[in-house]
């Protein structure tokens, strides 16, 4: 049925009556939302397989923790700078071209890490793999200011950030159980036949603009006559609350990180879960941060009246929460760990909506929503490498040996994890008037 809707809105005459083009818009609308929904939620598995497998690489002694906080590390730093060069340069772009390539070069990166298990390789895929992943989300941003007007992108940008859970729920589920029954080496093969499959879908589904179709443009911004667009990222540049916005989505993305790349090792190590049971826990966040997100932008759009700053301050609260909870709750007691990461995957998953890009949307000029969304990410993903090297020296720093028996202290990682989330909501104070 989907790909009927599909067939059926390409083949419309735009050149017929003003009820048809209407049509034609509406259908082409939603094709757009939901290909860049499902294409980055591909995005996302490729991203996270390794986060899935890292248990089973160092029981087999293949690579130590370190080693593993540098690989990820890797993403993240390439990722902050593509998220930043990238941002910019899809404001220019042909968003279809530009997101279709990023995710196939990733699909292919995971598949080259099926195949190996050198340091050196694993180190400069996964870099390579961040640089193409920040390909992504400027696309689908640029996408809802270019196909959708000021009065539905608040909601719209909610429902599209479901994608990072959908991407998520899949790697933490279906990825950890394809390498649970066939090994490591399969996680990253899964993850490739995943992108490949979104890879298509951008390029069937996603396109570039209304104008590109026949159509006019849909936002006024880009029908008056202004400044150039390179004038308006300027100014975006020089806008401090937008820098604010940015170290608070930064200390938003330690704390979600930290979660997403260790909390499954976590759960192993300090919890005594098994593979599957750790992973799982953590899918329950991501599939309860479909709520959140997906939610996000229609709360504050029907009752803050499309203020995003008293949400923004319930939810990181929320996140301090649950992060208490999940480090500081008692051993084996799954229901409570179920219960944090319930309560977690509802509060970052309305953060990264509202910090992680929403807001500086809202403040800046629509030609330059990608480099809005390139100044957030280029700190957010520089933040979220730091954490994942840090967490993985303070790890493996703080573990010893007693009996041929490997125990544990996270009492460094517990507060350096749950100070950032507190300091996330206090940088965002700041920018209350505004936002």
């Amino acid at each position: 049925m989907l790909v009927n809707f599909f067939r059926k809105s390409n083949a419309i005459d735009i050149k017929g009556s003003i009820e048809t083009q209407k049509k034609y818009y509406k259908n082409l609308k939603w094709q757009v939302f939901i290909s860049a929904t499902l294409g980055y939620g591909l995005y996302y598995v490729c991203r996270l397989s390794l986060n899935v497998v890292k248990k089973p690489i160092v029981d087999a002694g293949l690579l130590t923790e370190s080693q593993l906080g540098i690989i990820g590390s890797a993403l993240f730093f390439s990722y902050a700078v593509g998220k930043l060069i990238n941002g910019f340069l899809a404001d220019h772009s042909n968003i279809q071209r530009f997101m279709s390539i990023g995710l196939l070069i990733s699909a292919l990166a995971n598949l080259i890490m099926g195949f190996t298990s050198s340091f050196f390789f694993f180190a400069i895929c996964w870099g390579v793999n961040g640089w193409v992943q920040s390909m992504g989300a400027p696309s689908s941003i640029v996408s809802l200011s270019r196909w959708y007007t000021d009065k539905e992108r608040g909601s719209f940008y909610g429902f599209w950030s479901t994608s990072h859970n959908i991407g998520e729920a899949l790697t933490y589920v279906l990825t950890a159980v394809v390498a649970s029954y066939f090994g490591w080496q399969w996680g990253f093969r899964a993850a490739a036949i995943a992108g490949l499959l979104g890879c298509l879908i951008i390029a069937l589904f996603f396109h570039d603009t209304p104008e590109s179709k026949g159509l006019h443009p849909i936002n006024k911004d880009f029908r008056k006559k202004k400044t150039s667009t390179w004038s308006e990222q300027k100014s975006v540049l020089k806008n401090p609350y937008i820098w604010v916005l940015a170290l608070s989505s930064a200390c938003m993305y330690i704390s979600r990180y930290a979660v997403n790349s260790w909390g499954p090792y976590y759960f192993e190590t300090a919890k005594g879960y098994s593979l599957t049971q750790a992973n799982t826990l953590v899918a329950i966040s991501a599939i309860c941060g479909i709520i959140g997100t997906a939610t996000s932008g229609y709360v504050s759009d029907t009752f803050f009246k499309g203020r995003r700053n008293m949400p923004a301050l319930i939810f990181g609260i929320m996140n301090v929460f649950a992060l208490a909870l999940f480090l500081l709750g008692p051993k084996n007691v799954w229901w409570l760990d179920a219960i944090s990461m319930v309560i977690f995957g509802l509060a970052i998953g309305a953060l990264i909506c509202y910090l992680g890009g929403l807001m500086a949307v809202d403040i800046a000029p629509k030609q330059a929503s990608g480099a809005a969304l390139g100044i957030i990410g280029v700190m957010s993903y520089a933040a979220a490498g730091i954490q994942d090297i840090a967490s993985g020296y303070l790890i493996e720093r703080n573990k010893s040996i007693v009996d041929g028996e490997t125990i544990y202290n996270f009492e460094t990682i517990t507060i350096f994890w749950i100070g950032a989330a507190i300091l996330s909501v206090i940088l965002a104070l700041f920018t209350w008037k505004k936002t």
